[in-house]
């Protein structure tokens, strides 16, 4: 999916954290969009969630399995799956990562990261990759037991059977559309975090405005305090307080989405676009784009003209039909 700065997120506030990059990207249209999409399509639960959150999320989505609804309402059952929940986020922090539990349903969950940091993750699951059998459910009855349920084995028993069944080609092919989306939401992170805060103070706003306006020329700390009329020390400390980013790392931030911009037009190449965005090296713009993109520019582009190609030849099939 490509990235595009007018793409509408909620303006973050100035002391963003990565809960609260998540918490906009919550609010946000594109996400609501795409997760009622999905769960419409797969009839699966789908939530974004900032790392750490364990208050086993897929429970308050609509489209919650009834027998995962069921198991939660035992402490220590609750606490079973939260354990996992928590495995389940140690273990995806490089990628998507799928898990079973003991009753033999499976969640994933897909990070979403800004450069090298997680900032949350896409879930999903309480879905079975084969048919129930009358022997797995006496089998999951009796853990349930012995972790205190109170709940009527008649009563779980509809609700196991219910439970939906997919193969696992088709699991993993979900999965793998989470990771592509996951792939956007965090493109949108890092614009999230370059935004102009709804309140914040004049000097900031000013300060702001003077690197979006120079931020392709050689650009210093001092440049910018200089401009909005501080001294570069507290100049220094109030850009940090407010936009929780040194000033080298927002203005680092602005020019790759300025080069991500760029990169759209095919006929740019890559260098013409980093030295257009103010890099004053290869070697330095490679090793930023990597660290806040996530990925190698090179790459970035090849996977942003494919998705457009695709995009074309979908709409000219679409319309030759």
């Amino acid at each position: 999916m490509q990235s595009n700065i007018s793409t509408p997120v909620p303006a973050a506030p100035a002391d963003d954290s990565g809960a609260d990059v998540i918490a906009h990207l919550q609010r946000s249209e594109v996400f609501r969009d795409y997760q009622k999409a999905f769960e419409t399509t797969f009839g699966l639960p789908l939530v974004l969630r900032a790392t750490g959150s364990f208050n086993s999320p897929l429970h308050g989505s609509k489209k919650a399995n009834a027998f995962c609804s069921l198991m939660a309402r035992t402490n220590k059952s609750c606490a079973a799956c939260l354990q996992m929940q928590e495995r389940v986020e140690q273990e995806a922090i490089f990628g998507a990562k799928t898990m079973q539990c003991f009753a033999g349903l499976h969640e994933s969950a897909v990070p979403v990261r800004v450069g090298a940091k997680v900032l949350g993750y896409l879930q999903t699951g309480q879905v079975l990759l084969q048919a129930p059998t009358a022997a797995n459910f006496r089998s999951t009855i009796r853990q349930l037991t012995q972790l205190g349920s109170t709940v009527a084995p008649s009563v779980l028993k509809a609700a196991y059977f219910q439970t939906r069944v997919v193969t696992k080609q088709q699991y993993d092919a979900i999965v793998n559309l989470l990771s592509i989306f996951a792939q956007h939401l965090s493109a949108l992170s890092n614009q999230v975090m370059v935004q102009q805060a709804t309140a914040e103070a004049p000097v900031i706003a000013r300060a702001r405005a003077h690197i979006a306006a120079h931020y392709s020329e050689i650009l210093t700390l001092r440049d910018v305090a200089r401009a909005v009329n501080t001294s570069a020390f507290y100049f220094c400390k109030l850009f940090k307080r407010a936009t929780d980013l040194t000033f080298t790392d927002y203005l680092a931030r602005v020019r790759v989405e300025a080069v991500k911009e760029m990169l759209l037009n095919p006929h740019t190449r890559v260098s013409e676009a980093a030295y257009a965005a103010g890099f004053q090296s290869l070697s330095q713009f490679n090793r930023v784009f990597r660290r806040i993109a996530g990925e190698a520019p090179s790459p970035y582009r090849d996977r942003l003209h494919l998705s457009a190609s695709a995009g074309s030849t979908s709409g000219f099939s679409q319309r030759a039909a």
